[in-house]
């Protein structure tokens, strides 16, 4: 009978409300730590997918500037460049350069509003 107490005894204890309910807020705690997992991984995620997107970009920037580095190398090249960039013209050719005029100001007609106009607009 005692051993049959002494098993009893262990079950008992471990099934007490104190510790059914350590047990269910350990559960709590482990599940709130999930949830958080999963919100950390969405991040991630999208942090991913906006790096790999930033990749492309310098990639095919690392390309539009391969192929200008191998244009710069060439005489042709060159010349494209500078005549863009400063204005320069070879011997015997002349350059042109259109300037606005800065006292021209434009005018726009105001429509006229009203009766009278109306009474012009149809007899027109």
């Amino acid at each position: 009978m005692r051993n049959f107490q002494e098993k009893k005894g262990w079950k008992y204890y471990l099934h007490s409300k104190l510790v059914l309910t350590l047990l269910f807020i350990l559960l709590l705690l482990f599940a709130w730590n999930v949830f958080g997992l999963i919100g950390k991984l969405e991040d991630t995620y999208k942090n991913r997918k906006s790096e790999e997107a930033k990749i492309t970009d310098l990639e095919k920037r690392k390309a539009q500037l391969s192929s200008d580095i191998e244009k710069l190398n060439t005489d042709k090249g060159k010349e494209e460049v500078i005549r863009q960039n400063f204005g320069l013209a070879k011997e015997g050719e002349q350059l042109i350069v259109i300037v606005d005029d800065k006292n021209k100001t434009a005018s726009v007609p105001q429509p006229e509003n009203g009766f009278l106009s109306w009474l012009k607009n149809i007899f027109k």
